[in-house]
Formats: structure tokens, C-alpha cells, sequence
């Protein structure tokens, strides 16, 4: 397979200089070093050596993903909690090997020291996501074992089309999905029912979007 992107390297006057790269890798076999190299022009994840391509997200899910984000990051500077919440695109190295690199819509890291330059080392305390339709399938199955095996203390997804948020505590170790309705309140298990969290304006917003929703 050949590949073009622009290199890590710049000439003297700051320009980015194209660079051709060559590689007989097949899906299952890439690295992290390929997938900073992909990643320039396009945005991707790697799941266990394969690379996915990803579509931009559409207006309602980036409203629902400022929406989820803006009501944790209000919690966490309002109750000065040893933790920071971020939204997409930022890396985490999931596995802290050379394998996955994946790109959570919402997730909240409360031990700095997985807090790296290039994004996230390790398993984050909680994630959200998201579905779409490019991403349905594999956010409810390979991510939900992905994040379970991995470490991550909470799971949240939101899915637009059925109008419902499942959640799974991995802390209880039972792996038993939740389904919340987008009515009222749901509090995160990671802080105790301290984090209220009203799902009405994330309902709001899916009527708002919902012919674009539809298509």
C-alpha cells in the first residue's frame, strides 16, 4: 500500500514537506508509529493493530457531546474534584501498547500521571460515546470489552436513533448494561451520586436534529 501525507520533518524555512510512504502492513498488523503517520490528514483509530477510518461527526452529535461534556467539566471545576474531563479528538493510548489508539466523544481521567503530551496513557476513569451510524456496532460491542478489559471505571452511550442512555458500572464486575430513558436526572457511578447529570436538553437536542438524524 502507498500512502502520502506530510512528514515530521520541515525544511529550514518551516514548510511542510510531502513524503511518500510505502508499507505491506495489512489491517491487523499496524502500529501506533502508522497511525500517527495516517493520522495527519484523516482522522482514524487503531483497534488491536486495524486501522478505521472515521467520518465527521454531524451537528447533533457534536451538540449532544458539548452538551454531556460542558455539565462534567462545570462539576469537576464547581467541586474542585482531582480530575479533568475531555472531549474529542484527543489520543488514548488505551492498552498502553502499540496496538490501539482510540478517540472517546467524551472521557474523564482523574490520575494525572496517565496525563501525556501526545494525549492519554492508559485507561481512562470514564468514557462516553456517542452512535452513530459509521459507529453503532462497534462502540456497542468491540469498545465496550475494549474499555471493560482495559480498566475503565464507567461506560456511558448515548444513542440518539432509540433515544435511550445505557450505562455499565465495570466497578460491580458484572458487565450488565443499564437503560436509562432521556428523562430526568443519572448520576455517574465514579462520583457517587454527587454529578447530577439532567438528560432533558440531550433529548431536546435529538429533537431538535432529528431529520438530520434520520438520514
Amino acid at each position: 500500500m502507498e500512502y502520502t501525507s506530510d512528514s515530521n520533518h520541515k525544511n529550514p524555512s518551516g514548510v511542510r514537506e510531502p513524503q511518500t510512504v510505502y508499507t505491506n502492513k495489512k489491517q491487523g498488523e499496524f502500529t501506533i508509529d502508522d497511525y500517527r503517520v495516517f493520522s495527519e490528514d484523516k482522522r482514524y483509530e487503531l483497534i488491536d493493530g486495524f486501522l478505521i477510518e472515521m467520518h465527521a461527526p454531524s451537528s447533533a452529535h457534536q451538540s449532544i457531546a458539548a452538551s454531556l461534556y460542558t455539565a462534567i467539566a462545570d462539576f469537576i471545576r464547581d467541586s474542585h474534584k482531582p480530575c479533568r474531563a475531555w472531549f474529542a479528538p484527543i489520543d488514548v493510548q488505551l492498552d498502553c501498547d502499540e496496538h490501539t489508539m482510540l478517540q472517546p466523544d467524551i472521557l474523564i481521567v482523574c490520575d494525572s500521571s496517565k496525563i501525556r503530551r501526545f494525549g492519554i496513557y492508559g485507561a481512562p476513569d470514564f468514557i462516553a460515546e456517542i452512535l452513530s451510524p459509521s459507529t453503532r456496532l462497534r462502540d456497542l460491542t468491540v469498545k465496550a470489552g475494549k474499555y471493560a478489559q482495559a480498566g475503565v471505571r464507567e461506560y456511558w452511550i448515548i444513542d440518539p436513533e432509540k433515544e435511550v442512555l445505557i450505562t455499565y458500572n465495570f466497578m460491580d464486575r458484572d458487565y450488565i448494561p443499564v437503560i436509562h430513558s432521556l428523562k430526568g436526572k443519572v448520576s455517574p457511578q465514579i462520583y457517587d451520586g454527587e454529578l447530577q447529570i439532567d438528560l432533558t436538553p440531550i433529548s431536546e437536542i435529538i429533537r431538535e436534529f432529528k431529520e438530520e438524524l434520520a438520514d
